[in-house]
């Protein structure tokens, strides 16, 4: 029986995880990752695990080298690419833009070929971002979004838009796997403090009782999905051959401006942030929130734990470490 899974970004935040449930249920994870957004941390507590492999590549260049690892796969999950768009971030795809697409297009064909000679499906990370600054809410994945194709964010978003248009390209010419996740604004243990993304940097400035920047008026929404609800989401994806060639939208519809959130987390914490007002980050979407009816009707899945119990239990975490 074939059990091997193939996690690019594997020590990403999100991929890490992955690893963590996949190893769980039996699996042997190959974990390919280049480093450049992704944290060695992640994974060190799998080193030495037999069911664990550490591919230290980078997922646009040739796999000839490395393909004797890659022989039986199961399946292959493509996450490998970074996310945060904040330019004050030293690894925000705003200062990697030509890295993001290259990952979203030749890295995502490049899996597409292995998946396509492997057989087996092959999952993408795809993201919200796809419907940009949304004239619809919530966003059901048929929108086919308002984004911006010049803007600095487009290398993430028409990358992702891109590497989708690619996967189902594969799908009807040549018969691949393809199962697409939209994932909405995730959080939790293992994100980088250092990320840029609007929780995190919340979390640290109450871990750390340093000043909040706040970009914009914080009248902007997000929907925030805690990474184990996330995780479970793209399991049940793996596991549903009802979702080849299918899009699902997986994110927490709890809908919060980012000024409810600051205020939560200082309930939570007991700590009053000072804020530090700044412009809104170019092309930054007003609103955002997950219409989930497809994951809940094909997957049976929706979103368990709520903001607060995540941001408490994410808090308690960098407390910690």
């Amino acid at each position: 029986m074939m059990n091997k899974i193939l996690i690019t970004g594997g020590a990403g935040f999100i991929g890490s995880h992955l690893c963590d449930r996949f190893i769980q249920e039996g699996y042997d994870v190959v974990c390919l990752d280049n480093f450049s957004s992704g944290s060695r941390d992640n994974t060190t507590h799998l080193v030495g695990n037999p069911h664990f492999t550490l591919l230290e590549h980078d997922v646009t260049t040739p796999l000839e080298s490395k393909i004797s690892l890659l022989e039986s796969l199961t399946a292959i999950l493509h996450f490998a690419s970074p996310a945060s768009p904040n330019p004050e971030a030293p690894d925000s795809y705003v200062n990697h833009p030509v890295e993001t697409m290259l990952a979203n297009s030749v890295g995502a064909k490049n899996m597409l070929d292995l998946a396509t000679t492997a057989g087996c499906p092959i999952i993408f990370a795809s993201t919200s971002e796809v419907y940009g600054d949304p004239a619809v809410h919530p966003q059901p994945e048929t929108y086919w979004g308002n984004v911006s194709s010049t803007g600095v964010r487009s290398c993430y978003d028409e990358g992702k838009r891109f590497m989708e248009a690619l996967a189902f390209a594969y799908y009807r010419s040549r018969g691949t796997k393809i199962k697409i996740v939209r994932i909405f604004n995730t959080y939790g243990p293992r994100m980088r403090l250092d990320d840029g993304r609007f929780l995190i940097n919340l979390v640290d400035s109450v871990v750390h009782k340093k000043p909040f920047v706040l970009y914009g008026d914080g009248s902007a929404t997000r929907s925030f999905t805690y990474v184990d609800d996330l995780v479970e989401g793209i399991f049940r994806v793996f596991q549903n051959e009802k979702m080849v060639g299918e899009v699902v939208n997986l994110g927490n519809p709890g809908e919060f401006t980012i000024l409810s959130a600051i205020e939560l987390a200082e309930k939570i914490s007991g700590e009053k942030l000072e804020l530090v007002k700044k412009p809104i980050l170019p092309d930054d979407p007003t609103r955002r929130k997950p219409d989930i009816a497809k994951a809940i009707n094909l997957l049976g899945w929706e979103p368990k734990i709520d903001f607060e119990a995540g941001l408490s239990k994410t808090i308690e975490y960098y407390r910690n470490k």
